[in-house]
């Protein structure tokens, strides 16, 4: 076989995938049914699944902590998705076995696939560092949701660990195959001039709070939680245009505290950036709540941007269709993100944002393995790969850090190529 051959034999082998996290992202499976979400029937699990009838994925595995919630998990994933859409096969491999409860079952998994295979990273945010590192080391390309980590420390050395492996490890932020928020991002790039001013809103309803009581204020916040989205989206925007050099933090309280965790309701996050051509300066700001009320979506999700050319203005949450059904509260819904219903009894949001950022680190990975693509091609914006997202990171460690110090500003410190953070101090006044 000719070195051409053999390439095109590789690309056309399968992914093998092993989803880690077994809640509401990758299942819709949330205390025991389905999640009181726009999430019921999940993303990560269908979307594999699918991927796996359309000939991109072939062994599936799920792992989670606790196994006694697989006989749930399965009947939940037969009911949203078997039962709804034809020709779905739900075979998966699931780890720990359904009598056991290990927080470290990862490592099992991991040990049953092969370098070269994928890893889907959903899990709480303190867990995403030691996860995604073993799974590294096994030689897995490696997907996390967002925050990718939570300090600027553990970014580095996953950064390190995949040059090492030669691994294609990437951060999971859907928003980047949103048509109006792609469209947003290439217009302030190429029409609108140097940065100026960028305000943006993100909500969850309270309900959340009992979603996430696991982690919520104990080893998470808010702001990893939500800011990362529009964080990430001015990283990717202002890539080569500007850079944030200082965070101050601020929040609200009260909701949680009432309910018994110790945790913030909203976080807002004040990002001073600065224009690379001119050293002028920038202000963005950045806010996160789950103590929202319920309304006609599950989250309230809009930014404001402004360049010294122009403006936009995006309302990710309302795209003029709204749905009312008896039984159901009136809603707006966003097919873009995932559409759920069957179109002839087959699964048919495969153009949805939600699935295409998925299937793009999928197509991406076997690309990587067939020989047709490099790790680094893909540094390009194309994925928020994990060497071009350290600023978010950066971001949200230092708004965490200036909460903990009364809201005392604090410092980006970056390197000699002056883009990539290196170090987060106290401001000095």
């Amino acid at each position: 076989m000719s070195a051409p051959e053999a390439k095109r034999a590789k690309l056309a082998d399968k992914a093998n995938v092993l989803m880690v996290g077994t809640g509401e992202y990758t299942t819709g499976y949330v205390g025991g049914t389905a999640a009181d979400s726009d999430k019921g029937a999940g993303v990560v699990a269908l979307t594999m699944f699918d991927l796996r009838r359309r000939g991109k994925v072939d062994r599936v595995g799920m792992c989670g902590v606790n196994g006694k919630k697989f006989p749930g998990i399965r009947n939940h994933m037969q009911k949203n998705i078997g039962d709804v859409y034809n020709n779905m096969d739900l075979t998966c491999d699931t780890f720990p076995d359904d009598g056991t409860v290990d927080p470290k079952a990862y490592l099992d998994a991991v040990a049953t696939f092969q370098a070269g295979d994928v890893a889907i990273i959903f899990t709480p945010d303190d867990t995403h560092y030691d996860i995604a590192m073993a799974c590294i080391e096994k030689g897995l390309h490696v997907m996390v949701t967002k925050p990718i980590v939570q300090t600027l420390e553990h970014h580095i050395n996953l950064i390190k660990a995949a040059k090492e492996k030669n691994v294609l490890v990437s951060m999971e932020v859907h928003k980047r195959w949103d048509p109006f928020y792609a469209d947003a991002r290439d217009r302030a790039r190429s029409q609108l001039g140097n940065f100026q001013y960028m305000y943006a809103y993100m909500s969850q309803p309270k309900h959340q709070l009992e979603t996430f009581k696991a982690w919520a204020g104990k080893s998470s916040d808010i702001s990893f939680y939500l800011n990362s989205h529009h964080i990430d989206f001015s990283e990717w925007t202002l890539e080569g245009i500007a850079r944030p050099i200082r965070v101050t933090g601020t929040s609200s309280t009260g909701v949680a505290h009432s309910k018994g965790m110790k945790t913030e309701d909203s976080i807002t996050l004040t990002v001073q950036w600065e224009n690379l051509n001119d050293k002028s300066l920038g202000c963005a700001v950045y806010t996160s709540s789950w103590v929202a009320p319920k309304s006609d979506v599950h989250s309230q999700q809009r930014f404001f941007y402004m360049g010294t050319n122009g403006e936009i203005n995006v309302d990710q949450a309302h795209r003029g269709m709204t749905v009312a059904q008896d039984g159901k509260p009136f809603g707006s819904v966003n097919p873009l993100f995932m559409k759920y219903t069957p179109t002839n009894g087959m699964f048919s949001g495969q153009g949805s944002y939600g699935v295409k950022s998925f299937e793009c680190f999928i197509d991406a990975c076997r690309a990587v393995n067939a020989g047709e693509k490099t790790v680094h091609d893909y540094d390009d914006g194309s994925l928020a790969s994990v060497g071009t997202t350290v600023q978010g990171t950066a971001i949200l460690e230092a708004g965490r850090l200036s909460l903990d110090s009364d809201g005392r500003p604090m410092d980006i410190v970056y390197g000699e190529d002056g883009h990539t953070p290196v170090g987060i101090k106290p401001h000095e006044f």
